[in-house]
């Protein structure tokens, strides 16, 4: 019976005497002179299988000593109860194949690598417990996402990835051209004739879903958009990378309260999905990638999330005994001292609301005290700020004079502005980078460690 190693987990106890057949690759092999183990793994469980070889068993003995680590093999065996300690059962070998060889300078071998190197190898560093663990946490937090969403009557939109639409700032977005860029079309006032390009005008590779969520979010109430998303930024912090995943739900009828709300319960619903689905993934990291990776996130789960205003936060910032490097002002954005600070003071995630106007986007929606808009930011403990969110402005007048004020183009984006004209309603969102919760939820901390392939400043590799 071919089955996954995951099968054989689940249903150990009622495979136990029976044959089963396996296909996945050698992790290490130690062997004696009438017997070997074989460390077994096939990416479909965490934990891996040993299998045992018998000379007076298996026909090709001799032979199976020389597979090497990395090899893939068919094993044909029989499940029964381990004779060695920490494992539940073993596979007695009555049949091994093999269906890949590898050469003995396979990179990955049994021993601890470094991160930076295995970013040099990161086509073979999903064969490592680490990037294991990492890479099953993603997988299943990303169905969690899913999960959450479609059990509350969200509709999942595709928005597009090229758009002539400038959500971000055209800035912070890459431009997409099929001109010659040795005979580039030009006006006669020597600029560019983008009227020659093939989408008849500027277009670039989406910074944000948010402005065409907004349009499904006025025809379905509540939608979300989850895929990726790109910046032209060169950074190279931890914590910053050209291509990334983004969730950026939409919801009308529902204000900045109402949208804290849903932050909250999402981010609970998603950790707490995680710690059932992964427990063997999250204790290893807990072990060997952040101490403590279990309290916090369960901690994280039974906490009541703080809400509190930009104002009142830098309040008790200046009111601290901290001697700051960046000193907090009231019209400006907190550090990440701060946001650190912050949620040592409340020990939890906290909600901060109402931002300075001027550092925040045209499309948020403005306070009474024409001073601050009707954002928030979460920032929780050890990672500062995860989500970003705000009520959108339902306003057609507020919105034209605030993209005025903000020397905001309004050409192209028409369709956008006139959503207010057509039924328009109190609306909120919110955006989640998804490699940032990928951090939170494993440990790591360098954005590089979160996502299979990172594009970063001068690194496109693979």
């Amino acid at each position: 019976m071919k089955m996954d190693v995951k099968e054989l987990y689940l249903k150990v106890n009622e495979l136990m005497g029976t044959e089963v057949k396996v296909e996945g690759w050698i992790r290490n092999h130690r062997k004696q002179a009438h017997f070997g183990f074989i460390d077994f793994h096939d990416g479909t469980n965490f934990k891996s299988v040993q299998v045992v070889y018998e000379d007076h068993i298996v026909e090709n003995f001799e032979e199976i000593t020389k597979f090497r680590i990395g090899s893939a093999i068919e094993v044909v065996a029989l499940v029964a109860p381990s004779e060695g300690k920490g494992q539940e059962f073993e596979l007695k070998a009555k049949k091994v194949t093999l269906l890949g060889d590898c050469p003995e300078d396979f990179p990955i071998q049994p021993k601890r690598h470094t991160r930076e190197f295995l970013r040099e190898v990161a086509h073979l560093r999903p064969r490592t417990n680490l990037f294991q663990a990492i890479f099953r946490i993603r997988s299943v937090a990303a169905h969690a996402i899913h999960t959450y969403f479609q059990e509350r009557n969200y509709l999942y939109v595709h928005t597009p990835l090229i758009t002539c639409a400038d959500c971000e700032g055209s800035d912070q977005m890459f431009k997409i051209s099929t001109l010659n860029f040795d005979n580039v079309p030009l006006n006669e006032d020597g600029s560019v004739d983008w009227s020659k390009d093939l989408f008849g005008k500027k277009s670039f590779i989406t910074g944000s879903g948010q402005l065409h969520g907004e349009t499904f979010a006025m025809a379905y109430k509540k939608i979300y958009t989850f895929g990726p998303t790109f910046r032209t930024e060169n950074s190279n912090t931890k914590i910053h990378a050209n291509e990334f995943w983004m969730i950026e739900p939409e919801i009308a009828f529902c204000d900045l309260e109402g949208l804290m709300d849903i932050e909250e319960e999402m981010l609970k619903f998603v950790v707490s999905y995680v710690l059932e689905h992964c427990p063997n993934e999250i204790k290893f990291c807990d072990s060997f990638v952040e101490k403590g990776l279990l309290d916090k996130l369960t901690k994280l789960v039974n906490s009541n999330f703080t809400r509190i205003s930009h104002k009142d936060v830098v309040d008790i910032l200046k009111a601290a005994p901290n001697k700051w490097e960046f000193e907090p002002t009231y019209l400006d954005d907190i550090a990440k001292e701060h946001e650190k600070y912050i949620t040592e003071y409340f020990n939890g995630p906290v909600f901060i609301t109402n931002w300075p106007k001027d550092i925040k986007a045209y499309y948020m929606k403005l306070n009474p005290d024409n001073a601050t808009v009707a954002a928030v930011d979460l920032v929780v403990p050890q990672a500062g700020e995860l989500m970003g969110g705000s009520q959108r402005e339902e306003s057609y007048e507020k919105l034209l004079a605030r993209m005025e004020e903000l020397n905001v183009d309004a050409s192209g984006i028409e369709w956008y502005i006139n959503l207010r004209k057509y039924g328009g309603c109190v609306h909120s969102g919110f955006g989640m980078g998804f490699e940032r919760l990928v951090i939170y939820l494993t440990g790591v901390d360098n954005i590089r460690d979160a996502i299979p392939f990172p594009r970063t400043p001068k690194n496109c590799e693979f």
